[in-house]
């Protein structure tokens, strides 16, 4: 048995010989903590297949789920931030723009499109909560207001899906008008009798929330999102007493009234046809 017996201890095994498995393979959900093979969260729309939790994604997410084969003509993908108050914080304005802009390949926190979902024209507009918290500049409002132009021009629906934690500071009254513009906009589609649904994902606060995201002929959600204008501690503190539980989720939101009802990612493109087909 002597061939059984290790007379050397410890396992010398070359460099170039050692198998690791690929960094990506495996997705651990933040929920549940169960692991996902990546493809299979990803085919899975980004959704837990154990919790069903909706994992943050981007526009290019929604792009690629929305629009038929992913093909769609993107509208003002050029236009960028200035600096209209010369806003200095841990850095220069300009200098975080470009920062995230290269950590993103993002131009700002919203991209606008037109194409065909199943078929229908739409004209979509989805916030990046990765560009400076998705937050709403003057960028964001003029592209959002465009998109709705050109949805009016053309008498397509318009989607909005909004991820944002509200005004951005740096640009500070510049960034509040944008909640005028938009809703002012979004009048004249309204007048037009064009379809308006908002789509409010996690989160949806502040200046976001307080305009164009609770403005659609129809608010719908996805599960357990963040909806509210400040956040749950402001309140606490503001109003001395405690929250009722699931306070600011998507179903507390639906249950009084503020949504007409959630949709899972999954099913999103389905569900946004029906309705739109219902309305022409």
């Amino acid at each position: 048995m002597s061939w059984f017996i290790r007379k050397e201890k410890g396992i010398n095994t070359p460099t170039e010989m050692k198998r690791e498995a690929p960094d990506g393979l495996w997705y651990q959900c933040s929920n549940c903590k169960k692991i996902t093979p990546t493809r299979e969260h990803k085919q899975n729309a980004y959704t837990c297949p154990h919790c069903n939790y909706h994992e943050k994604v981007g526009s290019d997410v929604y792009f690629n789920l929305l629009f038929d084969d992913n093909e769609f003509i993107e509208l003002d993908e050029n236009l960028t931030s200035g600096d209209p108050l010369h806003f200095v914080d841990t850095k220069a304005y300009p200098d975080r723009i470009k920062s995230t802009m290269q950590k993103t390949g993002l131009k700002d926190a919203v991209r606008t499109g037109h194409g065909k979902m199943n078929g229908l024209n739409i004209v979509i507009a989805c916030m990046d909560f990765n560009f400076i918290g998705g937050s709403m500049g003057s960028v964001v409002g003029e592209k959002i207001a465009r998109a709705i132009s050109y949805s009016l021009e053309h008498k397509s629906p318009f989607l909005m899906i909004s991820k944002s934690g509200g005004a951005r500071m740096m640009e500070a009254g510049f960034s509040l008008m944008q909640m005028a513009k938009t809703s002012a906009r979004l009048a004249q589609l309204s007048d037009a009798k064009v379809p308006y649904i908002s789509l409010l994902t996690d989160p949806t606060t502040g200046g976001v929330t307080a305009s164009y995201a609770m403005l659609g002929d129809f608010n719908i959600s996805e599960p357990e999102a963040l909806i509210g204008f400040a956040g749950p501690r402001v309140i606490r503190e503001t109003i001395g007493k405690d929250l009722p539980k699931g306070f600011q989720s998507a179903e507390f939101v639906l249950e009084h009234g503020f949504l007409d009802f959630i949709v899972d990612r999954k099913d999103l493109k389905d569900k946004l046809t029906s309705l739109l087909t219902m309305l022409r």
